[in-house]
């Protein structure tokens, strides 16, 4: 059983007729699956909104219609592009035997030694991987810790995260996600130094053929 449950009910309105159901302080959706077929529901709109802020796209919800359970997971939400309102949600009914594909979150954690004796910043990358497992295998976020960033340099791609055998990552393995790199103006001082020290040079080697003519 999942950490989350929401009741729903059969839907009968569609089309124009949502946007009564809307205006009764309903949400329409739907529930579809490999293994169930496109079910027509409506919740409750402050039940749902809750839940899409708790449990977001990552953690699965037992949805609850009619006595029936299905372990689903929030796949697409339509919003009212001025006011931001739930207008319909889309619920993937997962089968348990099948692997799926969700999109999971990156949380950096800590801070580099590098970065906090301001000897180096740190850059990131993407913000979510994109993995394959099986429902029970699902993780809300994916956590990189940057206390292990010693150096400038020290980096930490996709390869460098392990998730264990029964998940597939989709991105790059040679992506970067996290690096620490010295600031700018650090840098830009050193090419200045490096630039001065070329002139003097050209300056003492023309000196020198000064003197031998």
């Amino acid at each position: 059983m999942s950490d989350f449950q929401l009741a729903a009910q059969k839907r009968r309105a569609r089309g124009k007729k949502n946007r009564q159901l809307r205006r009764d302080g309903f949400v329409p959706g739907i529930l579809y699956g490999p293994s169930t077929d496109p079910l027509s529901v409506q919740f409750p709109y402050r039940s749902v909104e809750v839940m899409l802020m708790e449990a977001g796209g990552t953690n699965l919800i037992d949805i609850e219609v009619e006595g029936a359970v299905y372990p689903s997971l929030a796949r697409e939400v339509q919003r009212d592009v001025v006011r931001g309102d739930i207008l319909h949600v889309d619920f993937l009914a997962v089968d348990q035997t099948q692997r799926i594909s969700v999109e999971v979150p990156i949380v950096m954690e800590g801070r580099s030694p590098v970065v906090v004796a301001r000897e180096g910043i740190l850059i990131t990358g993407r913000s979510s991987l994109t993995l394959e497992v099986y429902p029970s295998d699902i993780r809300d976020r994916i956590i990189i810790d940057l206390t292990g960033l010693t150096e400038l340099g020290s980096e930490v791609l996709v390869r460098d995260l392990s998730f264990g055998e029964n998940v597939t990552v989709h991105n790059d393995p040679n992506e970067m996600l996290a690096k620490i790199v010295q600031p700018a103006a650090a840098r830009a001082e050193e090419d200045l130094e490096g630039e001065e020290g070329e002139i003097e040079g050209e300056e003492v080697e023309g000196a020198d053929e000064a003197s031998d003519e």
